[in-house]
């Protein structure tokens, strides 16, 4: 029987009452010491904390002005490694996924052996699926995810070994066996916590990519359209990776600067990405569109639509917050390159789904929702739709639960913390360890009897 946590004791309320009382600290305090709070200054620009070859992340020019937002890979513009992808009948993650590890384009032999090698991977140890995911089933995929990780340590006989080659060994097992942690958690969760009786479990192929795959285990059937796919690995590819401060990467680099192993560190990135300010928040996009329909009778009106996107970023709409979500991003202003590349394909997808019109709805909000908060916010930078913007949309045309969000993301993300991983080891020699400045007064000590 489960204990009620949920319960809070009034004894947890008072100490909590204290403890805010006693921890709050004062806002001027962050100026006057020239704190960069979220370690980005006034102008919303991150502060340099390390260097990377991996990936960049480029929205302003060399002057300092905003332009069209532009991400890199391995110095590879993303745009042109997407571009053929669809047309050439060619799956891009694994391909994208050798960069970031490895640094250099593979040739088809390279990548052929590459893909063999991932496939040879998607085993998971014996039993595991019943005495791990199945025993103690989730409401939440990420946290699943983060305990099998964890549990894996224990089945490597040298899961503390932090050598390059074992490193490597671990993170190339991890990324191929993310899409069964995922999927299999789903499906505990969904049979026995959501009382589905359709439980069945679909093991990976090795003939097929990680994007075919992942719609061969969603499905009982198995069966996916060769354009499902394609889109799916276009998703997996430009959410792989996203610069070393980005939250999750950013923790990666960490917690491997203490030393510790490959599970522990991973563990904690895929616990940075569950938050809804990370890896969440394509799902607020959903509802927020979900609510829109629901309270917009003509979706072609731009005054109705625009009036409604006000009411929202006024908190009379919605869910109160005055957040637009899936619109503005922290370092691109003009144009995220991801949204960009992923509304070429939505369109296409739309019309196979026979979502069009909910599609024009998207785009519409995207056109509109800029304009609505510039005359409402005084802004240093421009706003425009984010990759989470199209992404929960693509999700469901795919069929693809809610749950399955943010694990998607961790799917995909994996490549790019393993690559994070992987460079900290071999150019880092200190553990990270920034500075917080006290700014409570010394006290002298009170006995007991005098409190």
């Amino acid at each position: 029987m489960k204990e009620d946590y949920a319960k809070i004791p009034e004894e947890i309320k008072k100490l909590v009452k204290e403890s805010t009382e006693g921890n709050t600290i004062d806002k001027s305090l962050y100026s006057k010491y020239k704190v960069n709070r979220g370690l980005r200054d006034e102008n919303g620009v991150g502060v340099l904390t390390g260097l990377t070859e991996i990936s960049e992340v480029c929205a302003k020019d060399e002057n300092g002005e905003p332009i069209d937002g532009q991400l890199f890979f391995r110095g590879y513009n993303v745009r042109d490694l997407t571009r053929g992808l669809i047309s050439d009948k060619r799956f891009g993650f694994e391909e994208t996924t050798y960069l970031l590890l490895f640094g250099e384009l593979p040739n088809r032999e390279d990548l052929k052996t590459f893909q063999a090698l991932l496939a040879r991977f998607r085993k998971l140890p014996n039993s595991f699926v019943r005495d791990i995911i199945m025993k103690a089933p989730s409401a939440d995929m990420m946290n699943s995810m983060a305990r099998s990780v964890l549990t894996l340590y224990s089945y490597d006989t040298n899961a503390d070994d932090t050598s390059l080659d074992n490193v490597m060994r671990q993170c190339l097992q991890l990324i191929a066996l993310f899409p069964q942690l995922a999927l299999y958690s789903y499906q505990a969760y969904d049979y026995y916590l959501k009382d589905n009786n359709a439980f069945f479990i679909n093991h990976p192929k090795a003939e097929l990519s990680t994007a075919e795959n992942i719609l061969y285990m969603l499905r009982k059937d198995g069966a996916y359209s060769d354009l499902e796919a394609r889109i799916l690995d276009l998703a997996l590819l430009i959410h792989a990776e996203h610069g070393g401060g980005n939250n999750s990467s950013f923790t990666t680099h960490v917690v491997t600067s203490s030393g510790t192993d490959t599970y522990s560190a991973i563990a904690a990135a895929l616990g940075s990405l569950k938050g809804p300010k990370h890896g969440g928040a394509n799902i607020r996009v959903c509802h927020m569109f979900e609510d829109i329909k629901e309270n917009v009778k003509h979706w072609d009106d731009d005054d109705e639509l625009r009036a409604y996107l006000t009411k929202i970023l006024n908190k009379d709409a919605f869910d109160h917050s005055g957040l637009i979500y899936g619109i503005g991003h922290a370092i691109y202003s003009k144009s995220d390159p991801r949204a960009g590349i992923f509304k070429t394909f939505v369109e296409r997808l739309a019309a196979e789904k026979g979502t069009s019109e909910e599609y024009e709805l998207y785009a519409s909000v995207e056109r509109l929702a800029p304009e609505v908060i510039a005359q409402k916010r005084n802004m240093y930078k421009g706003v425009s739709a984010n990759v989470d913007f199209y992404s929960g949309f693509v999700y469901q045309m795919l069929g693809i639960p809610e749950e399955l969000f943010t694990p998607l993301f961790a799917i995909s993300r994996i490549s790019g913390w393993s690559a994070h991983r992987m460079e900290e080891l071999i150019n880092g020699n200190k553990i990270i360890r920034p500075a917080y400045k006290a700014v409570l007064p010394r006290r002298a000590y009170i006995p007991m009897d005098e409190r």
